[in-house]
């Protein structure tokens, strides 16, 4: 029994007896009262009748009285019938009332219809499990890249934005608590079309319970989690399938790469911006003695980070608990140990600071009385809440870490671009060299804007790869031929390939003349529409042919028909000229023509000998 029903019958059980007693009352009497019939002989009503009688008259509606004339003894009867009946409806239908506004009953209502909807989905979708900054960012992606979505957010107030907020699908939600198994199963996290799970939960306790759940329910689900805090990333790295996101480890690391290799991070920002987009610009972050003003995980994690780099730095420990954005006057009485602070640490001589405190208001009062002694310091500040942009805005810091945007970023290119996790990881364990070619590549054919990614697999399972990808093509199939434009072979498409996987081998940058075998995944970038390009190779025999050949394949049955019978006559023709040279040699060089005939037709092989017979019979089916 499924809890709607549950709470059906236990929120109407007494009423629903009540009316079955009333009912069982008035028929019983219907049928103990005898009447009299037409002959004027006593005639008693049978069940049937009775119950047929009380129907109607329980609900007003009165057709007579049937089968025959009532005496006023029933007459008297279907009165209390009347008056009992009424009183037990209106009991009943004041309950399914008050049941309709039943907080339990409607939330179990919302969570079946819910639950019917996830499991009525016919494509693939990304189960959300939290809608706070970075799930709405994730969310509204995701959305315009054509996912489906599902969404579970335990706080109603949040759940219930997804109804006005702009989607062009509108996500299947529900407030639901995503740390309890029954409720992941009824978003669908054992549905056949659910590609990942993201937790997006707002502390790593949570996170750790969701993404836990989601494995354990289904294995092999591919599931993204957020974490703040080493010791969460150590307890969830033991599960393969499960991935982290760390913001604070991104953000400590671009700022490593930045002061170490800035062309790595141009390439991997440029690489992992929104496709379509501006390319990023560089943080150019100055080199020099750095102050660190945070609290937690985030001033840990910059600290380590500019200490890879070999830059000096101070680290200041501020304690947020007491100095809320709602108590700025206890913040004022600690501005006198700050500033001694601040001094302590060599603000003066800093050429950075880090405002990286869980306050806003605290960050920027540090940036004020850091600017009052150093006006030239570079400036990196801490956004917690979206409502808070136009404050940090007002603040003019150089460069700003939102924890959303970080989170939503990487995790759609988890979702959507897989592969490029990989290539980004060559990126950051490889030298300058890689990374220069790739910018050089991505100037020559996307220009100035992000590229757009995409993964093309070759199978020979694909009508258009089948014949391509066969061992003995001559030549063999090539990156080179899936860069040309299927229509126009002679121009090339505006994309390069960035990796190659073969089995388990990753080939970064491969060269446009790497021989293709069946199985290989490439990641290509590019402008966009060249994957819906590319995509013809796989679907539509003939393409590749006709880019590799120039000549373009008949695709009707018939002038298949007809190429079929003129290459088998072509192939006649030629084996019949081999023939007649082959006799032609051995009567001239050999002294017996007949031997030297017998001895030169044994050089053919059997499989000549098949193709002949083959190609007289086809002959002969032409030639009636």
């Amino acid at each position: 029994m499924n809890e709607v029903s549950f709470v059906i019958l236990r929120r109407l059980r007494r009423p629903l007896i009540a009316l079955v007693i009333a009912y069982a009352i008035s028929v019983w009497g219907m049928v103990v009262i005898p009447g009299i019939d037409e002959n004027g002989l006593p005639d008693h009503l049978s069940f049937f009748h009775a119950l047929y009688i009380v129907s109607y008259t329980a609900t007003t509606i009165g057709f007579g009285e049937i089968p025959h004339q009532f005496t006023d003894l029933q007459r008297a009867w279907i009165i209390v019938c009347i008056y009992l009946c009424v009183v037990a409806w209106a009991y009943t239908l004041g309950s399914v009332f008050h049941l309709s506004q039943d907080p339990t009953f409607r939330r179990a209502i919302s969570r079946r219809r819910f639950m019917i909807r996830v499991q009525r989905l016919q494509t693939p979708f990304v189960l959300i499990a939290g809608y706070g900054q970075s799930g709405i960012m994730l969310a509204r992606m995701l959305d315009r890249m054509g996912y489906r979505i599902v969404i579970i957010e335990q706080r109603h107030e949040r759940a219930s934005r997804i109804e006005i907020d702009e989607f062009e699908r509108r996500p299947i939600f529900w407030d639901g608590d995503a740390r309890l198994p029954d409720v992941l199963v009824d978003a669908g996290v054992t549905h056949r079309h659910c590609i990942a799970m993201v937790a997006m939960a707002g502390n790593d306790e949570t996170n750790q319970s969701v993404a836990i759940g989601g494995t354990v329910l289904n294995p092999s689900l591919r599931i993204i989690a957020r974490v703040h805090t080493p010791m969460a990333q150590a307890n969830l790295k033991s599960f393969r399938n499960i991935e982290l996101i760390n913001p604070y480890e991104t953000f400590a690391s671009n700022i490593r790469l930045d002061m170490g290799s800035a062309t790595k991070l141009r390439a991997i920002e440029w690489l992992s911006g929104l496709p379509g987009g501006e390319c990023p610009e560089s943080l150019n972050l100055p080199k020099g003695y750095w102050v660190v003003c945070g609290s937690g995980a985030f001033s840990l994690y910059v600290a380590a980070a500019l200490e890879q780099a070999g830059v000096s730095y101070s680290l200041i420990n501020i304690d947020t608990a007491h100095k809320t954005e709602d108590d700025l006057v206890r913040l004022t009485s600690l501005q006198e140990m700050e500033d001694d602070e601040l001094h302590q640490a060599g603000i003066e001589r800093a050429v950075g600071l880090v405002a990286g405190t869980d306050s806003v208001a605290v960050n920027l009062a540090l940036i004020n009385r850091a600017r009052l002694v150093n006006d030239n310091l570079y400036v990196a500040i801490r956004q917690t809440h979206v409502v808070n942009a136009s404050l940090v805005d007002a603040s003019m810091a150089n460069l700003r870490f939102v924890k959303a945007e970080v989170v939503a970023h990487k995790a759609r290119q988890l979702l959507t671009s897989p592969l490029l996790i990989r290539y980004l990881r060559h990126l950051e364990c490889d030298d300058d060299t890689l990374a220069q070619r790739t910018i050089e590549l991505l100037q020559t054919q996307v220009g100035e804007k992000v590229p757009f990614m995409w993964a093309f697999n070759c199978f020979a399972s694909y009508a258009g790869l089948r014949d391509a990808l066969s061992p003995d093509i001559d030549p063999p199939l090539s990156i080179a031929d899936l860069l040309s434009h299927p229509t126009t072979p002679a121009e090339r498409l505006p994309a390069f390939a960035l990796l190659l996987l073969r089995n388990q081998t990753e080939i970064p940058l491969p060269p446009e003349d790497t021989v293709l075998r069946s199985g290989d995944r490439i990641l290509f970038a590019g402008q966009r529409g060249v994957a819906d390009l590319q995509r013809r190779f796989q679907i539509e025999p003939g393409v590749l042919e006709f880019v590799r050949t120039g000549v373009e394949v008949p695709r009707s049955w018939l002038f298949r028909y007809f190429r079929s019978a003129k290459e088998r006559r072509l192939r006649w023709e030629r084996l019949q000229q081999r023939l007649a040279a082959a006799r032609r040699a051995s009567a001239e060089n050999a002294e017996d023509p007949e031997e030297t005939g017998e001895a030169n037709d044994a050089d053919f092989t059997d499989e000549d000998r098949r193709s002949d017979g083959a190609e007289s019979s086809g002959q002969s089916a032409d030639d009636r």
